[in-house]
């Protein structure tokens, strides 16, 4: 299924990478920024690296999420709640909103592998509460690092999807499984982006040990196909 999803955030490692692979698998990709002409040029260096004819535009913010069905949000967490508040009247009942968010630390001057304690919980229940009714979140790929994004070969991740709403999980899992390599788990309720949240420090630190930057996740053990 192709549907017009946009990505805030989209000139950022996990923006780019994540419209890179989308539009290689046939998705409609716009890619948001505070700055258009910014957007437009990482879209045009985007279409130049996959070649043919993918897909792939640049606007602000505001006119992506005018534009799309499902929404993206890959800009760091430090920014989020002010954007949100920014684009609250723009938003159109029936968009799926997908949170890649961690709250990481490092976005307020902290360490990396740390994470910030959220009000609400987690980031995408934080991102929940600033949307307006009508609009569903799902929580997912914040397990999958830009770099792995940015490469040509299949990723070895699994993607844990989290959401109150069945049809913004279907969604976000479709999504998932359109990069390759990648499998969506149902990760249960949008309470439990907590734990998949936090995770990603617990990659970070990983990868900082090994001297790596690839390290996923995998759920062994399941009746279903990589």
């Amino acid at each position: 299924m192709t549907r017009r999803v946009g990505i805030l955030g989209g000139t950022g490692p996990e923006g780019s990478g994540l419209a890179y692979r989308w539009a290689r698998a046939g998705e409609e990709i716009i890619i948001g920024s505070r700055d258009a002409q910014r957007a437009t040029a990482t879209a045009a260096k985007l279409r130049a690296r996959i070649g043919g004819a993918p897909k792939i535009e640049g606007a602000d913010n505001a006119a992506t999420v005018l534009q799309c069905d499902v929404v993206v949000m890959t800009v760091p967490f430090s920014g989020c709640a002010a954007l949100l508040k920014q684009l609250k009247s723009v938003w159109k009942p029936g968009t799926v909103v997908i949170d890649t968010t961690v709250p990481l630390a490092a976005t307020v001057g902290g360490a990396a592998t740390r994470t910030l304690g959220v009000w609400q919980g987690s980031a995408a229940e934080q991102t929940k509460e600033l949307l307006p009714q009508g609009v569903s979140v799902a929580a997912a790929f914040q397990n999958l690092g830009a770099e792995l994004l940015s490469r040509d070969e299949d990723v070895d991740c699994d993607i844990l999807v989290c959401s109150d709403d069945e049809g913004a999980k279907r969604i976000a899992s479709e999504l998932a499984e359109n990069i390759p390599g990648a499998r969506a788990l149902n990760g249960g309720k949008l309470e439990n982006a907590r734990i998949v949240e936090s995770l990603t420090a617990l990659l970070i630190g990983i990868n900082m040990r090994y001297k790596s930057h690839s390290a996923g996740i995998r759920f062994t053990g399941l009746p279903i196909k990589k």
